[in-house]
């Protein structure tokens, strides 16, 4: 199963920080597309991140697990980008666990 947690600051709600760790077992290794699915969103978003926001995150990935610290930018406007760019991973891996919810589970917590 993968487990996906977010951490939101109790202040203002936005995402401090995520983990993303397992795999789903939904089908054999390379046909699997719930984990496909989970790694393309995950991964991408990462990316995007970079891409459309500027800001590297301080991503730790290994077989399985994806794990990253959202650091404040100093610029309201790139925080902003980075929040909806998490936000926006959030739907989407939702939308997954609403399909695979046996292969996906969400938390959230407050720091």
């Amino acid at each position: 199963m993968i487990q996906v947690t977010f951490v939101r600051r109790q202040a203002d709600n936005t995402i401090a920080a995520f983990t993303i760790e397992g795999h789903a077992k939904y089908a054999r290794a390379g046909k699997d597309i719930v984990c496909a699915g989970v790694s393309a969103v995950s991964v991408g978003t990462v990316n995007s991140i970079e891409a459309l926001a500027g800001v590297v995150l301080p991503a730790t990935m290994k077989n399985g697990w994806l794990s990253s610290d959202i650091p404040s930018t100093g610029s309201p406007e790139k925080d902003a980008q980075v929040q909806l760019l998490l936000e926006s991973m959030r739907v989407m891996l939702d939308t997954i666990h609403q399909s695979y919810g046996r292969f996906v589970v969400i938390h959230e917590h407050l720091r």
